[in-house]
């Protein structure tokens, strides 16, 4: 159950070398796909995730706080479209929404600046420093967001696997390389790299399905997950909501038992 996430800069490349590898290998290509059934399974509209992943910079402080709400609804969705595996993820932020499986193959896509302002400039008829700015806003307003939701800078390689430079290749030789590096044995999934995935998918659910509950949404909980066993921890102020918790957490798909270890909070933050 390989995944492959290709992750690029703007004008860098990227559905078109997507398609070529998902051919090669058989494996399904998907990008916006994700984001839609996060809108449908958890009732979130779908122009908030694009708002919150996409480039317009006006967007950042409307939907700051809402930030927490959408990484995880994200990862989840995610993690629900990779069941099975074998599967080619183009778009924002794949590099992160896999931590810790050593199965995926995270692909990073560069060019210089100069390849892609001229991207820009034959597909949106810009002048060369109109599309340099434009660059340059895209840039900044992503790795911005990016950072918020995830932590770290998307444009630092050693967050990857394997670092291209599309200028310097055509689609063939970098849909190769992607090719043969996913099927080595560093890339191929054991019976520990899988068992991580799926914890790391109960992990997601659990979080989204307290995220989107009107009784728990503001809590802040932990949740750890070894073998679909689910532990919840945390400072709860209300100790009549964890029967709530532990039932939400019960009803997800994968999960084996649920402990929880909640704690109250010091009472000078009680009686101020």
């Amino acid at each position: 159950m390989s995944v492959i996430t290709i992750t690029r800069g703007a004008f860098s490349g990227g559905p078109e070398l997507a398609e070529r590898v998902a051919t090669q290998l058989g494996y399904r290509s998907v990008s916006r796909e994700v984001v839609l059934q996060a809108s449908e399974r958890y009732g979130i509209p779908e122009a908030k995730f694009t708002e919150i992943l996409d480039t317009a910079p006006h967007w950042w402080e409307r939907w700051q706080e809402g930030l927490r709400l959408y990484r995880i609804v994200l990862q989840a969705a995610m993690c629900e479209v990779a069941q099975g595996g074998n599967l080619v993820y183009h778009g924002h932020a794949g590099q992160d929404l896999f931590p810790g499986i050593r199965h995926v193959l995270k692909v990073y896509l560069t060019a210089p600046i100069s390849y892609r302002v001229e991207q820009v400039r034959a597909r949106e008829g810009m002048s060369e420093s109109a599309a340099l700015h434009y660059i340059e806003q895209v840039d900044k307003a992503r790795t911005r967001r990016l950072q918020a939701i995830f932590g770290g800078d998307w444009r630092d390689p050693s967050r990857y696997d394997l670092v291209l430079n599309v200028a310097r290749m055509g689609l063939d030789s970098a849909a190769h390389l992607i090719v043969e590096a996913s099927r080595q044995a560093d890339y191929q999934p054991t019976p520990e790299s899988e068992a991580s995935f799926q914890d790391l998918t109960i992990s997601a659910r659990v979080q989204a399905a307290l995220i989107i509950s009107p009784k728990t949404r503001n809590l802040t909980i932990h949740v750890g997950v070894e073998r679909g066993r689910v532990r919840l921890s945390g400072i709860l102020a209300q100790s009549d909501l964890e029967p709530e918790i532990v039932r939400i957490a019960e009803k997800i798909p994968g999960v084996t038992k649920v402990e929880a270890e909640f704690e109250s909070p010091p009472i000078e933050y009680m009686y101020p």
